[in-house]
């Protein structure tokens, strides 16, 4: 029934219209297809023959079966452990920051709050101008949180962006009726943002989440500068030591000609380059699709503005 209503809306429209429109669907299918195959060559590279990847025979669908990149990624010793460190590090970390983050966007967002422009302003200074890395190694060290998992949750848990797009969304889609309204029954303030505003945010709790956990996921600087115990080192660490080592290796197995076991060597860097890939972003993946339906809600209507 819809797709008729649309279709004899079509046969109405100008042929001008009906040409730009045909065109503006077109250019967006193509830009579709230009995010979306790219991460499609990548999953199906990752379980192809990498002497198949090399001869462009690979194009929609795997060509010979080959595992091996999974199982040289997985052989490694410490890559179980950094993956349980991350997912530890990731939900940790997420939930300590919107514990963090929320209160803050909530206080910043009420008209009462006393010296609110002086508070906002000590927000907004550090998201311009930042210490540098040597005073916050220092300050990280004699904090005593070097080697230490905290390192990775404590001191990036404030995001003033985060905070100003919590402040907005609170602005904008919290009346204040509701606030005078538990006034009036007796609530105080931390069991009307507990009870009454948190679970008429889940839309803004579900992008910040996303945002914080991503962004955690895909750290490795700060475990590089930190930690040096490898047992607490998180998954993106570990990769990308061994997509190094890898790289190096394949490099010098390509340098070697006519050796059937450089070769070998250069294939297995590849396949576990493609590997690295997907083990590292699938569970993002996974996790986004039920979360993507908030976004609009979220982040547009939770944009920052005054």
């Amino acid at each position: 029934m819809e797709i008729s209503k649309s279709k004899s809306h079509l046969k109405r429209m100008p042929l001008s219209e009906r040409v730009f429109d045909i065109g503006i669907k077109c250019l967006f299918a193509l830009i579709i297809i230009g995010i979306l195959y790219p991460l499609w060559f990548i999953i199906i590279a990752s379980f192809s023959n990498p002497q198949a990847v090399a001869n462009g025979e690979v194009l929609l669908i795997p060509k010979k079966i080959n595992l091996e990149g999974y199982k040289a990624l997985f052989s490694a010793g410490l890559i179980w452990r950094s993956y349980l460190n991350t997912i530890i590090y990731t939900s940790v970390g997420t939930l300590f920051q919107l514990v963090v983050n929320l209160p803050a966007g909530y206080a910043l967002s009420r008209k009462e709050l006393v010296g609110k422009k002086w508070v906002v302003a000590f927000f907004t200074i550090p998201m311009f101008i930042g210490g540098g890395l040597i005073p916050t190694y220092l300050n990280i060290k004699s904090l005593g949180l070097l080697d230490n998992p905290l390192v990775l949750i404590i001191p990036g848990a404030v995001s003033t962006y985060n905070i100003f797009v919590i402040r907005s969304f609170f602005k904008e889609n919290i009346p204040e009726t509701l606030w005078e309204a538990a006034q009036m029954d007796g609530c105080s303030t931390i069991r009307y943002f507990i009870k009454i505003v948190l679970p008429l945010s889940k839309a803004i709790i579900a992008v910040i989440g996303l945002w914080v956990a991503v962004g955690i996921w895909n750290s490795w600087f700060d475990a590089m500068i930190y930690i040096k115990n490898q047992d607490l080192h998180p998954l993106q660490m570990i990769l990308r030591r061994l997509l190094i080592i890898n790289e190096g290796i394949g490099s010098g197995a390509a340098s070697a000609a006519g050796n059937a076991s450089n070769e070998m060597m250069r294939q297995r860097s590849e396949m576990m380059k493609y590997a690295a890939m997907i083990v590292s972003t699938l569970p993002i993946m996974c996790v986004y699709p039920f979360l993507q339906k908030y976004f609009n809600q979220g982040a547009l209507i939770g944009s920052v503005k005054e």
